[in-house]
């Protein structure tokens, strides 16, 4: 009986483990929850071909102070940015009219909203504020503890702070982060 036990026990925390994920959204759900309760929004523009953005999924967004933290303090958005999705921003209609179906693996056509949010490499992780304004764009993989900076940087309204180049070193150079 012992054994059975202490074997639920370990199903129970396995599943718990797993169980603790980023709760992702489109673009359209997030905005829609931003009207009801505002929060910022945590984009993760990614393509399907891309390796640093699998790495991104598998070391970063799996790590448990990262789940925690964007769950709690933004509403979490999964974009392909070379994908089909049709999105309601600010009034405008963004799609992918070049679109190819047949390169759902590989290279696609850049979507209307990477474009107009100027992303250019992949990954890129977008900031916006509580109404969905644009704060900045980041590209590039990070490690939690380097995800960490900006996560609380945009999410603490540091970045309101930040006149200068120097200034943002300044703030890298004095971060304590948490994260571990």
């Amino acid at each position: 009986m012992r054994k059975l036990t202490f074997f639920i026990f370990l199903i129970f925390i396995g599943v718990a483990v797993q169980a603790q994920e980023i709760n992702w959204m489109s673009m359209n759900e997030a905005l829609a929850a931003q009207e009801k309760e505002p929060k910022k929004i945590f984009m993760d523009a990614y393509t399907v071909w891309c390796g640093p953005c699998k790495m991104l999924d598998k070391n970063t967004f799996s790590h448990s102070d990262v789940i925690e933290f964007v769950n709690e303090n933004y509403y979490p958005v999964k974009f392909n940015a070379e994908g089909n999705e049709e999105i309601d921003f600010k009034g405008q209609l963004f799609e992918n009219p070049q679109y190819d179906p047949e390169k759902k693996k590989r290279r696609n056509s850049p979507h209307q909203l990477a474009r107009a949010l100027k992303i250019t490499g992949y990954p890129s992780l977008v900031f916006f504020d509580e109404e969905a304004n644009l704060i900045a764009p980041i590209a590039g993989y990070r490690t939690p503890k380097q995800l960490e900076l900006y996560l609380k940087l945009f999410a603490e309204d540091e970045y309101k702070k930040m006149t200068s180049k120097e200034a943002f070193a300044v703030y890298q150079e004095n971060f304590e982060g948490s994260f571990e």
